[in-house]
């Protein structure tokens, strides 16, 4: 096991001060300590893919970037490094975490990745190793990914394994403000956010059994679901971050008799923004999209995200919802579940 500095320190030596990522609970020390360090610069990115071609932008401005990533948004990542990085050669370095490691084992979402994480980068043609965790490992870990970068002139990627980074404690408050005035639109806000148990036990007491089903969102908001109790019309989405708006659609549009009740997160719902069109265009007045937005990536270890600046349900309303709401109040639930539109209802509850 390493200390975060020691493989940030020896990668700036080399000229790495860009780094761009989308949390896992294993990269959380590098993030903080990223984060903390003002002559660094950090982006925290939407999605895997926007990470690599934020990075790629950073190379072609002359600077050395980081990509972080967990092996499971891997597959977002494929687009810009098979058709941007390979093509202009863009040389970012890589570091995937390796989440259902048959060594290590994991949950059951991460084990098919876990063990195809080195043959997709194989296929993509992309040099790797796993990524040291020795402290005498580090300097020529280092040195051989940038040897094969200015030779080769694409990126070079690092295969992380769960421990191989001593803990890092955050000591600054969050990604730093850039001074942007941004004007909410107009929603219920009393100053005093509900805990989201709060509000999903309010989403449950709505729900009706017999014609509702709550599709909850990977992290936190599943497992809190489940936790208040498991019923059998609730499906929590464990992986494929992003994509329970997407599942619940499918859904209430073969089951127009079924009110299905999305529960996101504002992580999930930034990774996948463009549901929204498709929400809006061809959501019925079955569907309920309600967005749980604590500006964080909690169940990764309280990694920002860039909620605080997005207005989302003037996305949705932008989009076509029929119904769009937001506030930090849990009676906003009771409008949307007492709505009756033709299009898809939307709420931003702020926790």
């Amino acid at each position: 096991m390493i200390e975060a500095a020691s493989f940030v320190e020896c990668a700036r030596k080399s000229g790495f001060d860009f780094y761009a990522g989308v949390p896992c609970s294993y990269l959380k020390p590098f993030i903080n300590y990223v984060a903390d360090d003002t002559s660094l610069q950090y982006v925290s990115a939407a999605n895997e893919g926007d990470a690599v071609a934020v990075g790629a932008g950073a190379v072609l401005g002359g600077r050395r970037a980081v990509a972080m990533m967990q092996n499971s948004g891997l597959g977002n990542a494929v687009s810009p490094l098979s058709s941007l990085n390979w093509v202009f050669r863009l040389p970012v370095m890589l570091i995937i975490t390796l989440r259902g490691d048959p060594v290590h084992g994991d949950e059951p979402q991460h084990e098919l990745m876990g063990t195809i994480t080195q043959q997709m980068l194989d296929v993509l043609d992309i040099p790797w190793e796993l990524f040291p965790d020795e402290e005498d490992q580090v300097a020529g870990a280092v040195g051989r990914a940038v040897a094969s970068m200015d030779r080769d002139q694409r990126p070079f990627a690092f295969v992380m394994r769960k421990g191989s980074v001593s803990p890092y404690q955050r000591q600054g408050t969050g990604i730093p403000a850039d001074g942007r005035e941004v004007s909410p639109s107009e929603g219920i806000y009393l100053g005093s956010s509900p805990t989201r148990r709060e509000v999903l036990e309010r989403i449950v007491e709505l729900s009706q059994f017999e014609d509702t089903v709550l599709i909850a969102s990977t992290g936190y908001t599943g497992r809190e679901l489940y936790a208040i109790g498991d019923r059998d019309n609730q499906l929590y989405v464990v992986g494929s971050m992003g994509c329970a708006s997407s599942l619940g659609l499918g859904l209430s549009l073969v089951r127009p008799d079924t009110r299905v009740v999305v529960i996101d997160g504002d992580g999930a719902g930034l990774m996948r923004m463009g549901n929204f069109a498709t929400l809006g265009r061809y959501g019925g007045g079955n569907l309920l999209h309600v967005l749980l937005d604590n500006e964080m990536h909690e169940s990764t270890g309280g990694q920002d995200t860039v909620s605080d600046t997005v207005s989302f349900a003037g996305v949705a309303e932008a989009c076509g919802y029929a119904v769009s709401l937001e506030g930090d109040n849990v009676d906003l639930l009771d409008s949307l579940f007492d709505a009756s539109v033709d299009g898809p209802q939307f709420a931003q509850v702020k926790t």
